[in-house]
């Protein structure tokens, strides 16, 4: 099963190529992991059915108690064969209803297929937590496919709507499943349900978790997305918002209901907002002139008749509620396809200006009418077939509430008919005096789909009864009923028989006064819409930001930081009035450590009552290097060496930036203004020192690092504990660490490269360095040979006079520091060094290079951009735990193996020297970044402010290698 979530993404990545190799044909390649969902679980048929479906473990974070757990039991099962069939075919679908040439087709279809895969991912976890992770990925992935034409306005709000509803819902059912899981003592579904907690919190999680079922459901009051959602192209209709996304949220309600619908927060959230929603979904439907915006209110109401079937909480409305599911996605996914077939044939989706296209599409007019049919529940359909095991449900139900839903769900079934009806007239009718709507030919599987699924509406319904045995595995979490239902399409005449005549009659005369129906509904008022309410609350958060940006966040760094210190100040001196045991003080261990914090104490004063730039800088510096001391003095001489390294990157950085600014401090603050920084200064570094001695003696277990110099042998086959921590220990830590900064590197780069012309003439003058030192290495041979020189970079291209000095310094010392580096990269295992340092090692020596040579120098010195080497890097560190569990190892598990080479001798090889090489290219990424952005622009710019009428220096950059 893993494989398969596997397979989705491996076919998500590869398919921006394929689509540039083989256009819209690539979905046909792409519609083949959706097959192989449908495949395994065809192949599974028995063993879910039996309720012994397949479970795969994978151990994700141990020490969080964290596993990758799927299961395919025989709701799981089912869900796989609709996400997977339906997926394939409306994957089919795009190889027709695309054109080669469509703008971001290939991200497009990347999504598409990724979203097919955390639709199988959730279906199958049997993990709370992994279940919600594959919830936020369909969320993230219907946010990015609804907004697909990202150039409209209207597809641009709708995918904002959308995303934030169902994250909001989505962030409300993660409190739901921390509260489960803390009260159940574990996030495993299958043994929460096997033994569901109650009393307590339990009902308020139960509403929580439902609040995100019925936001993705699009139930009221969360409604007024779907139809939003309509602005994405149709195929991404009739999979997301018909048989796959919006399924997530009845999923849900069927997952959880054999555990909680004995609670007594659950019944009257699912049938409240269930009835309504059908009701409300019907009535919006008999209204619409817009083909796909009738098929989306008219999914609105369905979706609440599901989640009112599977959230009963009984044997039969379990029957039921199943067999409306498989025959909604059937029905609904073939009307939105037979929408964009209209769409794409004419142009248009408005009743109001289709005629006679029955003539000339037929094979769609049939497919249509025939799953319109069984979205009306009328024989011999699929639809007709569930309506009638509903209606037999709750006829013969025995709480007090059956009659009354049942009332509600024929009501919602007559408004059901009335709209189904409405949209085969509307879409196939010959409009006397109206010329026939102009139309073109359409592609094979723009009809042949639509057509499958329309054949699919009618021809399994007489074997829906013949698999009602496959669910009994879901079903048996409830006993039976008095009145067990068998699903068929006669059963005589039963009260559920009369009931659909009285269904058919109503509905029918609905239809036939339908004018008269439009004309009241224009009478009435309005009713307050829940979109107006979103609306009101975005913009309250809007202005409520706003001023609270205003406020607070005014531009003033001295705001700022004094802010951030008040809070830390507050939430500090609450967390230390809880003490209650005096840490033991120790004052040194030698003299030369009170010596050293003598020295930082007095640089950190200096630099505060320093009123020069530089020399602060220095000041600040001068601490920083005496704390490396302090962790040399302490034995530490791995973090010795990274702090001077950290330390000396930081004065460089300040070093560039102060070339813009002036030599003094401009900030003379009253008196007033400095006593409360200082204040606020020693306030906070008493606090630190109290908090770090309370933390230290209120210890009452040993500390978890206790171990770690045994572990870092036999499990990480390295002696230097420290990067050992970091590469395999506490690997998860170093990968969020180095994600971080690949996203500041990522922000500073877009500050820089603001336009795509920046861009552009980047990448070219990189690719000219590259072809110059290509040339340089193999001379024409007519061309003069050229005097030796200390740099790449010719002289009249260096910055200033140059220092021949300086660059023979530079030649000599270059080449020295970046095998130092990569020393300490391999080293750094069993010695001080690892990826981190040896990064900022060669970073510093990229930025000598620049010191004596300028812009051009550094690109000559390494001609590639920088998110080449940090998405290289991030790629090693997270491929490399992708391998792991490929291996049948965990994720980020090393692997040591001892070798002896000739020449070489005795090598112990440990694989999480990839992972380092994945840190240290990413560091190397920053500094480069750093440098360009902080070295070669601002180089420009006091080249442009030094003469801003001289334009040669800008052109000479543009042109010169």
């Amino acid at each position: 099963m893993l494989v398969l979530v596997c397979l989705h993404l491996l076919a998500a990545v590869g398919a921006p190529l394929l689509v540039r190799w083989w256009g819209r044909r690539a979905f046909w390649a792409l519609a083949l992991p959706s097959v192989a969902t449908a495949g395994y679980a065809l192949a599974r048929t028995a063993d879910a059915r039996g309720g012994t479906g397949p479970v795969e473990r994978l151990d994700w974070v141990p020490s969080l108690h964290l596993s990758i757990t799927l299961r395919m039991d025989s709701l799981a099962w089912l869900m796989c064969l609709v996400v997977g069939i339906v997926g394939a075919m409306v994957l089919i679908y795009c190889a027709g209803y695309f054109e080669d040439d469509e703008p971001g087709l290939d991200r497009f279809a990347a999504h598409l297929t990724a979203f097919a895969g955390a639709m199988t991912g959730l279906v199958l976890s049997d993990d709370l937590l992994l279940l919600y992770l594959f919830w936020e990925l369909t969320t993230v992935l219907s946010y990015l496919l609804v907004g697909h034409q990202s150039q409209l306005e209207d597809s641009r709000n709708a995918a904002t709507q959308a995303l934030v509803v169902t994250t909001a819902g989505g962030l409300a059912m993660l409190v739901g499943i921390v509260m489960v899981g803390q009260a159940a003592g574990t996030y495993s579904l299958s043994a929460i349900l096997a033994a569901p907690p109650s009393g307590g919190t339990i009902p308020v999680a139960v509403v929580l978790l439902l609040v995100g079922a019925v936001s993705k459901s699009a139930l009221v009051p969360f409604h007024f997305w779907l139809p939003g959602a309509m602005a994405a192209p149709t195929p991404v209709s009739a999979y997301l918002h018909a048989a796959a996304m919006v399924k997530a949220g009845v999923y849900l309600v069927a997952r959880l209901a054999p555990g909680f619908a004995t609670s007594p927060s659950w019944h009257p959230v699912v049938l409240t907002l269930g009835c309504l929603t059908m009701l409300i979904g019907g009535y919006r439907a008999l209204r619409q002139v817009d083909l796909k915006l009738l098929l989306a209110y008219g999914t609105v109401s369905q979706l609440g008749f599901l989640i009112v079937l599977v959230g009963t909480g009984s044997a039969e409305a379990a029957y039921a509620g199943l067999a409306m599911l498989v025959a909604h996605a059937v029905f609904k996914a073939g009307l939105f396809l037979s929408v964009g077939a209209i769409d794409h044939a004419t142009g248009t989706r408005d009743i109001r200006r289709l005629s006679g296209l029955r003539h000339r599409m037929p094979a769609v007019w049939l497919a249509s009418t025939a799953c319109a049919v069984s979205m009306a529940g009328l024989p011999p359909t699929l639809g007709f077939v569930g309506k009638e095991a509903v209606y037999e449900t709750f006829w013969h139900g025995t709480q007090p509430w059956s009659r009354p839903v049942l009332a509600v769900l024929v009501t919602g079934s007559i408004l059901t008919l009335a709209y189904s009806a409405r949209f085969v007239l509307g879409a196939w009718s010959d409009v006397p005096g109206q010329r026939p709507t102009d139309y073109h030919a359409l592609p094979a599987p723009v009809v042949a789909i639509p057509a499958v699924l329309g054949a699919l509406s009618v021809i399994a319904s007489p074997f829906l009864g013949q698999a009602q045995h496959l669910l009994e595995g879901y079903a048996a979490a409830w006993p039976e009923g008095d009145h067990p239902i068998h699903l068929g399409l006669w059963h005589g005449l039963t009260p559920a028989l009369w009931l659909t005549v009285l269904t058919v009659l109503a509905g029918l005369a609905l239809v036939a006064v339908r004018t008269s129906v439009e004309r009241v509904q224009r009478a009435l008022p309005h009713p307050p819409a829940a979109v107006s309410a979103y609306r009101v609350v975005m913009r309250a958060l809007d202005r409520g930001s706003i001023e609270v940006t205003g406020g607070l966040q005014r531009g003033s760094l001295p705001l700022t930081l004094g802010l951030i210190l008040v809070v830390f100040a507050g939430l500090t001196v609450s967390g230390l009035l809880g003490v209650q045991q005096r840490p033991a003080l120790r004052w040194w261990d030698t003299p030369a450590q009170a010596g050293v914090a003598l020295v930082i104490t007095v640089a950190a004063v200096a630099a505060v009552r320093s009123r020069r730039r530089l020399r602060g800088v220095f000041l600040v510096g001068a601490t920083g290097y005496g704390v490396a001391v302090l962790f040399l003095l302490h034995g530490a001489p791995d973090l010795a060496l990274t702090q001077v390294l950290v330390e000396t990157v930081s004065i460089v950085v300040f070093v560039l930036v102060l070339r813009r600014l002036s030599g003094k401090f401009n900030d003379d603050p009253s008196r007033g203004n400095r006593s409360l920084r200082i204040a606020l200064g020693v306030v906070s570094g008493v606090l630190v020192c109290g908090a770090a001695l309370a933390a230290a003696g209120a210890r009452t277990a040993p500390a978890g690092s206790v171990g770690w110099p045994v572990e870092a042998t036999t499990f990480g086959g390295g002696e230097n504990t420290v990067n050992v921590a970091l590469v395999d220990i506490r690997a998860w830590d170093t990968m969020g660490e180095i994600s971080v900064v690949v996203v500041a590197a990522t922000g500073v780069a877009s500050l820089i490269y603001i336009s795509q012309a920046r861009v552009t003439a980047t990448r070219r003058r990189l690719s000219e360095a590259r072809r110059s030192l290509h040339q340089a290495g193999r001379p024409h041979p007519d061309e003069p040979p050229r005097p030796p020189g200390w740099l790449a970079t010719p002289v009249k291209d260096r910055p200033g006079e140059p220092s021949l000095i300086f660059a023979v310094v530079t030649r000599l010392l270059f080449p020295v520091i970046m095998v130092w580096s990569v020393f300490l990269l391999f080293a750094g295992h069993n010695n001080p060094g690892g990826g981190f340092a040896a990064g900022l090692v060669a970073g510093l020596a990229l930025t000598v290079r620049y010191l004596a040579g300028g812009r051009v120098e550094l690109r000559l010195a390494l001609p590639l951009m920088p998110g080449a080497l940090l998405g290289t890097g991030l790629f090693l560190s997270a491929g490399f735990g992708f391998v792991s569990m490929l291996v049948g190892g965990s994720v980020l598990q090393s692997w040591d193996a001892d070798l002896d080479l000739p020449l070489i001798g005795h090598l112990h090889l440990v694989s999480s020297v990839f992972f380092d090489l994945g840190v240290y290219l990413v560091v190397i990424g920053l500094m480069l970044d750093i440098l360009r952005a902080l070295g070669s622009a601002l180089d420009r710019q006091i080249a442009e402010a030094s003469d801003p009428d001289d334009h040669t220096v800008a052109t000479h950059e543009e042109a010169s290698p």
